[in-house]
């Protein structure tokens, strides 16, 4: 489809409108810069078991070349002060000499009789889908990172060269149909005022690295690259995720206000990043984030968060062929206790299923993993797994501010079950005359209706509850986040939704104990007052989310929260519920859920 049309014998540039997923905030008008990277996807070539040697050589020189060139590319990133997220390069260099990927590719070529970049691919496509089966957005993103390798090594072995990025000498907005990583890092802020690409989502390794860059960027948009055409002018807003190519004068003019407004906004904010997240009445809300790698810890400290609420410990047990031992998990769980001191440090304990711990773990295929021996299920059969990272938690917790918690717990039986083992991993300490925290606190992960359903007898056995909203949304309405058939189903405001939180909330509430919420709607300003009203003492949240969850709760007060929750409650639909809070917002606070509103 050409977004150019004839008119009269001139050419009339067809304005064309996208909407995809914000994952780098700001407003950019700029003329496109298209990459045109066609994926590799090459042919089956069957070789003599003479060739296999040549091509198993061959393999081994792409790469080389490979690493060569990602090496150049940290360089890249530590003269361009991104020293933070080498880490990223350093996870490629990694792959690049994991046994699943070198191993498995030579052994195709030896018993498969089949070339290297056939070989390859197919050994790619099979870890891919490894992480496909995860039920995490950040770790079903891993795939990307996967993917951008294996393109990296093909381009190699059927020697493609492509444009370098950093080679941009135009203020551009560069459309693509996907970026990797590498891509991102070397493009230059002073010519690259923002991005968009067709595929791609929240949790990508390309758009963490856009936000680090503080380039504008939307992704996700599916075939933008099909219309937009180099040159055209296009309109991105990396805050609703809105790209529009060919605006038309009306838009243009829309845009430069909605632009300035955000220049507005961000001064705003600054000014109030050390404040506190307290209520207008006075009532103090701990506002916490979720991390993984200790890159993401220096965005907590700018946001003076109340330390970590959701420590993902899963990254330990991927991309490697052997179990992290007691001393890897001790050794990383310090250095994040130190890093946030004296505030918390909430680790969660292994959160995965059998298939993406270990390949030498003698586990059964299952055909629905997420109903299946995944999490604390797993932990409990393969109990001397879990002991290793129990004993790790545990030797770490005498920084005095770690607390473990559970997730996937269904009911009283399981809890008493893992909290046995919680003490078998005590008393194995105390056997080696190790010390660790008898005052550590532990907590549990409601997910699951049944476990908040039961939260009134759960909550006397802990001494806080942790609401996973992601999972519990998935399991209370009884569909796959994945399936693009029922997924418009998966519907956080949904009443059966609010009422389970509200029964766990009130749970704790009567116990005297702190009740959390770590899923996704703790970092939408739309859901912070339900939250808070139905009685949750805790939010924890991507980083970038907790300066405009502390305004909204600066900006309200408890009575108000009650009120607001107390009545969204009892309706019927998600609908209803939805409607009553956007027109409640635009009246009540108009401006406060979108700060960019005409109505400032």
């Amino acid at each position: 489809m050409s977004n150019h049309s004839e008119k009269k014998g001139k050419v009339v540039l067809q304005r064309s409108e996208w909407s995809g997923i914000p994952v780098s905030p700001g407003i950019v008008i700029g003329r496109a810069y298209l990459v045109d990277r066609k994926k590799v996807k090459p042919q089956e070539r069957l070789i003599t078991p003479e060739m296999a040697e040549q091509e198993i050589q061959r393999f081994k020189e792409a790469l080389e070349l490979s690493r060569e060139q990602l090496t150049a590319v940290k360089k890249h990133y530590e003269l361009n002060k991104l020293g933070d997220y080498g880490y990223l390069v350093d996870v490629n260099l990694l792959m690049l000499r994991d046994n699943m990927l070198v191993k498995d590719t030579e052994r195709v070529i030896s018993e498969s009789l089949v070339n290297a970049d056939f070989a390859f691919w197919q050994v790619i496509q099979k870890v891919k889908s490894v992480f496909a089966g995860i039920d995490d957005e950040y770790f079903r993103d891993r795939q990307n990172d996967i993917d951008h390798l294996g393109e990296r090594v093909l381009r190699n072995l059927a020697g493609i060269q492509v444009k370098r990025l950093q080679d941009i000498r135009a203020d551009v907005v560069v459309v693509a149909h996907d970026l990797s990583p590498m891509d991102t890092a070397q493009m230059d802020v002073h010519q690259v005022k923002a991005f968009v690409t067709d595929l791609g989502g929240r949790t990508s390794h390309t758009a963490i690295l856009a936000r680090a860059l503080g380039i504008p960027a939307a992704v996700g948009l599916e075939n933008v690259t099909d219309t937009a055409n180099g040159g055209d002018l296009v309109i991105v807003d990396g805050i609703s995720g809105k790209v529009i190519v060919n605006p038309s004068e009306e838009d243009l003019e829309k845009y430069k206000k909605r632009a300035a407004r955000y220049r507005e906004f961000l001064l705003e904010l600054d000014s109030q990043a050390e404040l506190l997240a307290e209520t207008a009445d006075g009532h103090r809300v701990m506002v916490r984030g979720n991390v993984e790698l200790a890159e993401e810890l220096s965005t907590l400290a700018r946001y003076r968060a109340d330390g970590i609420g959701l420590y993902r410990t899963e990254f330990m047990y991927l991309n490697r062929d052997s179990l992290p031992t007691e001393e890897e998990h001790y050794e990383t769980y310090v250095k994040f206790a130190e890093a946030v001191y004296p505030e918390v440090l909430t680790i969660r304990t292994l959160d995965l299923g059998g298939d993406k711990v270990a390949h030498s773990l003698p586990l059964t295929e299952e055909t629905n993993p997420a109903l299946g021996l995944r999490s604390i299920r797993l932990c409990m059969r393969e109990p001397e797994i879990f002991q290793q990272q129990l004993c790790g938690i545990l030797r770490a917790s005498v920084k005095g501010n770690i607390r473990v918690m559970f997730p996937m717990i269904s009911g009283v039986k399981e809890l008493e079950e893992t909290l046995g083992l919680l003490e078998k991993a005590k008393a194995r300490l105390r056997q080696r005359g190790v010390a660790y925290s008898e005052k550590m606190q532990v907590g549990v992960m409601i997910e699951v209706p049944s476990s908040a359903v039961m939260a009134d007898k759960i909550a006397g056995m802990v001494d806080f509850l942790s609401i996973g909203t992601n999972d519990l949304i998935q399991y209370t309405i009884a569909i796959d986040r994945g399936n693009e058939h029922v997924a418009y189903l998966y519907e956080p405001l949904n009443p059966a939704v609010l009422r389970l939180i509200k029964m766990t909330a009130e749970a704790g509430n009567r116990e005297g104990k702190l009740v959390s919420v770590c899923g996704e709607m703790a970092g939408d300003e739309l859901y912070t007052l339900i939250l808070l009203g139905l009685g949750v003492d805790e939010l924890s949240m991507q980083a970038a989310s907790i300066p405009r969850i502390k305004r909204i709760i600066n900006r309200s007060t408890t009575e108000e929260a009650r009120a607001l929750a107390g009545m969204v409650v009892n309706m019927s639909t998600a609908e209803d519920v939805r409607n009553y809070l956007e027109k409640y917002f635009s009246e009540k606070h108009p401006g406060l859920l979108d700060p960019l509103s005409e109505k400032l």
